[in-house]
C-alpha cells in the first residue's frame, strides 16, 4: 500500500510541504500557548515536521506527534485570548490527521487499531467539553474510510495482476496450440512419406522383374525398417493429430527390445553385435526407454558416418546400476566417408549436436536423456579408430536432493 503514495518528486513535495507548515506554525505559536522565545522553533518543530516521515515511516511520525500532542499542553499554558477547541495549533492538528490517515492506509491491522485507539483516547482527554465525542466519531470515521478505500486499492491491483496473468496464459497457449499444430503437420508429412516408403518396398518385387533373392530381402528389410519408424512416430505425435486425442497410445521401447533393434540394424547391413549379461527385469521403465534410445542413436550415427564398421553393444545389469556400451570400429574404406579417428557415433561433428538420429542430438542429446534418470554417458575415440559411448544408468529412481 506504501506504493500508493510513490510518485515522481515525492520526497521534494513533501519537504516543501513541511518546511511551508513549520513557517506557519513558528509564527503563529504565540496566539494558542505560553511558551518562551528560545523554544518556539522547537516546539513549532514538533508540531510541523513529523510531516516529513508521512511516507517514510507514518508510525515513527505518528508516535512523535502525538507524544508532542501530550506534552504541549501539560507543559505550556494556553496564551490568553486563545480561541476554543483542542489546545493545539491547527498545524499540530492536520500533521497528526495526515499521519493517523496515512498509518489506516499503509500498516497492518495490529498497528492501525494502535493508532485509532490512541489517536481517540487523547482526543477525548484533551478535547473540551462534549467536542472529544465528536472528534471520536470523527476519527473512526476516517478509519471506516481508509479501510474502505485501501480494499478498493488492492482489489484493482488483485485485478491487474488477474488480468497481466490472464494476458500470460493468453500468450503462452497460444505458443502452445502453433506447436501442437507443428506437430500435427509433422505427423502427417512423415506418415505420408514413411507409407510411401512402406509401400515401395513392399511392392518392388511385384513392380520390378528379375530380382534376386538377396534384393528381395533387402527390400523387405527396408520396409520394416520403415515401419517401426513409422510406428514411433505415431507413437509420439498420433495423439495430436486427433483433436478428441483417439489416437493409439503405444508402449514406449524398452530393454526387452533392444535385441529386436539389433536384429533389425543387421538386415540393413550393419555388422552389428549384442551382448547382455545380468538380470535386465529390474530396471525400471524410464532407465529401459533411455537405454533403448541411447543404443539406437549410436547404431544409427554408426551407419552413417562408419559405413561397414562393426558394432559391438554390450549390456550389464547389476542390483544397483546398469551399464551399456556401444562401440564401433572405423569406417571399412573410403567409400563411406567416414575418417579414421573421426567420432562416427556423435552426430555430424566433434560437439556432438549435430546428430539427426531418432534418439536425441548426437552427444549431448543423450547425455541429457542419461541425466534426466540420474545417470552419466561417456563418450570418446577408441584406440582402433573407432568411437565408445558409455552409459551408466542406476537401476532404481535415484534421490531427489534439495527439491
Amino acid at each position: 500500500m506504501r506504493a500508493l503514495f510513490a510518485g515522481r518528486g515525492e520526497i521534494t513535495l513533501i519537504v516543501l510541504v513541511t518546511g511551508i507548515l513549520y513557517a506557519i506554525a513558528w509564527p503563529t505559536l504565540q496566539l494558542t500557548h505560553q511558551v518562551p522565545a528560545p523554544l518556539q522553533p522547537l516546539i513549532a518543530g514538533l508540531a510541523a515536521f513529523p510531516f516529513v516521515l508521512v511516507r517514510a515511516n507514518p508510525v515513527l511520525g505518528w508516535s512523535i506527534s502525538i507524544a508532542a500532542a501530550i506534552v504541549i499542553p501539560v507543559a505550556f499554558n494556553a496564551a490568553p485570548g486563545a480561541p476554543g477547541g483542542p489546545p493545539w495549533q491547527v498545524v499540530h492538528i492536520l500533521v497528526l490527521l495526515a499521519l493517523y490517515i496515512a498509518v489506516c492506509l499503509t500498516e497492518v491491522r495490529a498497528q492501525v487499531a494502535a493508532v485509532w485507539v490512541g489517536t481517540t483516547i487523547v482526543f477525548a482527554l484533551f478535547a473540551p467539553g462534549s467536542d472529544w465525542f465528536g472528534w471520536v466519531v470523527g476519527l473512526t470515521a476516517i478509519l471506516v474510510f481508509t479501510v474502505l478505500l485501501r480494499r478498493l486499492w488492492l482489489s484493482r491491483r488483485q485485478l491487474e495482476r488477474q488480468e497481466q496473468l490472464s494476458r500470460t496464459e493468453r500468450s503462452r497457449r497460444a505458443v502452445l496450440e502453433e506447436r501442437a499444430r507443428i506437430a500435427r503437420d509433422l505427423h502427417d508429412v512423415v506418415a505420408h512419406h514413411m507409407s510411401l516408403v512402406v509401400v515401395q518396398a513392399q511392392t518392388a518385387q511385384y513392380r520390378i522383374g528379375g530380382l534376386g533373392p538377396e534384393t528381395t530381402a533387402e527390400f523387405d528389410s527396408i520396409a520394416g525398417t520403415a515401419r517401426e519408424a513409422l510406428d514411433e512416430v505415431r507413437a509420439m505425435l498420433g495423439v495430436l493429430r486427433s483433436d478428441e486425442h483417439t489416437a493409439e497410445r503405444a508402449p514406449q521401447p524398452g530393454v526387452d527390445r533392444i535385441g529386436e533393434l539389433i536384429e533389425g540394424s543387421r538386415r540393413a547391413g550393419i555388422d552389428a553385435r549384442y551382448e547382455a549379461t545380468g538380470d535386465a527385469s529390474r530396471i525400471r521403465t524410464a532407465a529401459g526407454v533411455v537405454l533403448y534410445r541411447i543404443v539406437q542413436e549410436s547404431l544409427s550415427n554408426a551407419t552413417r558416418h562408419a559405413p561397414g564398421a562393426r558394432v559391438q553393444v554390450s549390456l550389464c545389469a547389476s542390483e544397483q546400476e546398469v551399464t551399456v556400451r556401444i562401440a564401433n570400429g572405423p569406417p571399412s574404406g573410403a567409400s563411406g566417408g567416414g575418417l579414421p579417428g573421426r567420432s562416427v557415433v556423435d552426430g555430424d561433428g566433434d560437439d556432438g549436436t549435430g546428430g539427426n538420429g531418432i534418439g536425441g542430438n548426437g552427444i549431448r542429446g543423450m547425455r541429457e536423456r542419461a541425466a534426466a534418470v540420474g545417470g552419466t554417458l561417456t563418450a570418446e575415440a577408441g584406440s582402433d579408430g573407432g568411437f565408445v559411448v558409455r552409459a551408466v544408468l542406476p537401476v532404481a529412481e535415484p534421490a531427489h536432493q534439495g527439491g
